[in-house]
């Protein structure tokens, strides 16, 4: 993944150990209420390494407070380092330690907790790193990035102060100061291994969900094909929208796709002549079987097909301890307006499925039928999008092209704000497969390292291209040019 001999390399000084690289989630515990239901729940997320912070608690407190946490964290397959206290440390048997400037020196936790645990060290520029390299760190804290309302900033090196050091420092560096999922991309494109964050987590409504987006993120300095993506969906045997449209959109932006068929159908450019669906079990089987072997950075479903499959997929993905994101695009009707998809089956996705979705991405069509109501202006699908996220998705795109007007616009919500995402319309006949590839493109670029926002933009822009560049081919709606658009995007 990008520097390998760095981003995977963990330099443990004088020690044996088999711990993994500190690299990814740095999760540091706050002071509120829940603690340990909100770290469980982070944990689901992707969280590496916990950080217990238990200033001003008393010492049973502490040690009742971190033996639970250190059981989250074995059974989650994280690190479980404390903060500041060796001897907390060394009783809970924590696999390390981070210390402070003030908080001890790097020999003393050795011999108190032995050579087999991670020691941590803050530190705030180049001399301060290179001695705790020197003194026998195996990772160390370097901050602040940015400002921060957890604790008062007497030392911000920022982005600059980080890339400084990258290549000076040989150790594991975790980034720490007012990081969040909307500046992150920063700091690991200057070097950080991993990102020590508390309030943007655990202050979250959802944990799981703000902690898989930055573990998304280091995706962004692996080489290609630059992160995964599983494909649920149902075959089009014309090759030009389902899964067929989904693996070739994955495979030429660059990422590795993987698939899980849900029904064949006879079609073409003109319709679907005929469908053959596929057992439940059988598909439960496909999905359990590739995210036994291969790691899945994102799961992207399309034609869902039956009220079973919806419920097997809930169920499977409800019952796995780790979070993959969920992309949903609700496929209900063929371009040539064969059902895909029954009232029974849009109620269990609607109580079961949407409300595990990371990103739901209906059209109009589809989104009336999610809500039962008529969708006819921009106003009324900015409302439909915020009602839309009240079933459950983590974020709404809502996407405009079946309204008339000159540009074709798509709304994303994401609980808190909407954002706008508009491009030329484009009258064609040539659009069969517009939102299996739209869906895919924004999973591939999400699994490849791009925070939200700039992965349904670049996906914009993809499926805006497979259009315009689209040429007729057969004697019905003629399928985008993916090869095109993958073409024009590398440009």
């Amino acid at each position: 993944m990008g520097d390998s001999s760095r981003r995977f390399r963990l330099v443990i000084n004088n020690t044996a150990q088999s711990f993994p690289p500190i690299s990814g989630v740095y999760l540091i515990t706050d002071r509120g209420d829940n603690l340990i239901e909100r770290v469980r729940i982070a944990l689901r997320g992707g969280v590496a390494v916990l950080q217990y912070r238990a200033k001003d608690k008393g010492r049973e407190t502490c040690l009742e407070e971190g033996h639970e946490l250190k059981e989250l964290c074995k059974r989650f397959g994280a690190v479980f380092i404390v903060n500041d206290d060796i001897r907390l440390a060394r009783d809970l048997d924590a696999d390390g330690v981070h210390l402070g400037q003030d908080d001890g020196g790097i020999a003393e936790a050795r011999e108190m907790l032995g050579s087999g645990k991670i020691i941590g060290k803050s530190t705030h520029n180049l001399n301060e790193a290179i001695q705790a390299e020197q003194e026998g760190a195996d990772y160390i804290g370097f901050g602040a990035m940015y400002p921060t309302d957890s604790k008062v900033i007497t030392h911000m090196p920022g982005i600059c102060g980080l890339s400084a050091i990258r290549d000076r420092i040989k150790l594991p560096v975790v980034a720490i100061g007012g990081i969040t999922t909307s500046n992150a991309c920063r700091v690991i494109d200057a070097g950080a291994d991993a990102v020590a964050v508390i309030a943007s987590v655990l202050s979250n409504p959802r944990p799981d969900i703000a902690v898989a987006e930055l573990k998304l993120l280091f995706n962004r300095t692996c080489p290609h094909p630059r992160g995964s993506v599983l494909s649920v969906a149902g075959s089009d045997s014309g090759g030009g929208a389902g899964i067929q449209a989904d693996i070739k959109t994955i495979s030429l932006l660059g990422s590795y796709a993987a698939s899980a068929l849900t029904a064949l159908t006879a079609q073409n450019t003109r319709g679907v002549s005929s469908i053959h669906g596929l057992p439940a079990s059988f598909v439960a089987d496909q999905i359990n079987t590739v995210l036994a072997d291969i790691p899945v950075d994102v799961i992207k479903t399309g034609m869902l097909h039956t009220a079973a499959i919806v419920s097997a997929l809930a169920e499977l993905l409800a019952e796995r301890a780790d979070l993959i994101p969920l992309v949903i695009d609700p496929v209900m009707i063929s371009k040539g307006g064969t059902a895909l998809l029954d009232r029974d089956s849009i109620r269990v996705m609607i109580d079961q499925l949407l409300p595990q979705a990371y990103l739901l991405t209906p059209n109009i069509p589809e989104a009336e039928r999610l809500l039962g109501r008529a969708i006819r202006s921009e106003t009324e699908m900015a409302q439909a999008a915020i009602d839309l996220h009240a079933l459950g998705p983590a974020n709404v795109l809502l996407k405009g092209g079946h309204l008339t007007g000159r540009q074709s616009i798509d709304i994303l919500f994401d609980g808190y704000e909407s954002r706008e995402y508009a491009a030329e319309r484009v009258f064609t006949s040539n659009t069969h497969g517009t939102g299996c590839t739209y869906a895919s493109a924004i999973a591939s670029f999400l699994a490849q390292g791009e925070p939200l926002k700039s992965a349904v933009e670049k996906a914009k822009e993809f499926i805006s291209a497979a259009i315009r560049l689209a040429h007729p081919l057969g004697k019905g709606h003629s399928p985008v040019n993916h090869f095109a658009a993958a073409q024009h995007h590398d440009r």
